[in-house]
């Protein structure tokens, strides 16, 4: 995939090297002010149907008390994004800065985030982001299994909602929940898979905040994020 500019500017920040033949041609870099028209501009209308069917769950999710986990909530953290975005970012459960403000991925980690999705020619406002859980484990634990149980319909409901046309597992928690599989998560990648019986395509990489503790590893999750972009891509 050619990149523009901006791109290779985000590729940077991701600690990406990013090389480059004689030869290559450089495409038009895209203004922030441009990106943000475009996001804006590419926000559809939903149906009066559809935004209920998505104020309901949220509103389900925010009364829940399925787990423990409700007990020790700041707030629940339901997802945030397109609700007709083609893509769903998935990752594994909220942390303590997503307790608190009540949204995915953000901090160091959701920067991060923001740059690998930059780095495809996304935006975070282009894309859905969710957790396999909505509220967060004690001291960041691993998710159990009657958590992620307990949470798991309302996930599929998301989808079911979105449709979107590729789901980016992001971590192991949410790769190894989302395929029902125990085989770890470097073993998994480089391959296309299929989210239980509905067809959508899953692209699995690591999490960012594995990334920033492992920074060698940037280089294996950029060609998981093409591998995405191809799938996408023979779907869209």
């Amino acid at each position: 995939m050619g990149l523009t500019q901006t791109q290779e500017y985000y590729l940077q920040t991701m600690g990406v090297e990013v090389y480059w033949s004689r030869n290559r041609v450089i495409d038009e870099p895209v203004s922030n002010s441009d990106e943000e028209k475009t996001a804006s501009a590419r926000v559809p209308e939903t149906s009066s149907q559809e935004s209920k069917s998505w104020r309901d769950l949220q509103q389900r999710v925010a009364s829940c008390q399925q787990c423990e986990l409700h007990r020790g909530r700041t707030q629940t953290v339901f997802g945030v994004g397109d609700h007709q975005a083609d893509w769903l970012i998935i990752g594994e459960a909220p942390g303590a800065e997503e307790d608190r403000q009540g949204e995915p991925f953000v901090g160091r980690a959701g920067k991060l985030l923001n740059s690998m999705l930059f780095a495809l020619g996304l935006q975070r406002e282009q894309v859905f982001i969710a957790n396999i859980l909505k509220c967060r484990p004690p001291n960041n634990r691993d998710p159990k299994p009657e958590e992620v149980v307990a949470c798991s319909s309302y996930l599929r409901k998301q989808i079911d909602l979105l449709q979107p046309k590729i789901i980016l597992a992001v971590g192991r928690i949410a790769a190894q929940n989302l395929m029902k599989t125990e085989i770890p998560i470097g073993k998994m990648r480089g391959r296309r898979y299929q989210y239980a019986d509905t067809g959508i395509p899953v692209v699995v990489t690591y999490h960012p905040a594995y990334l920033l503790r492992s920074p060698r590893e940037k280089r294996k999750a950029w060609q998981d994020l093409q591998l995405a972009m191809r799938v996408y891509q023979e779907t869209a």
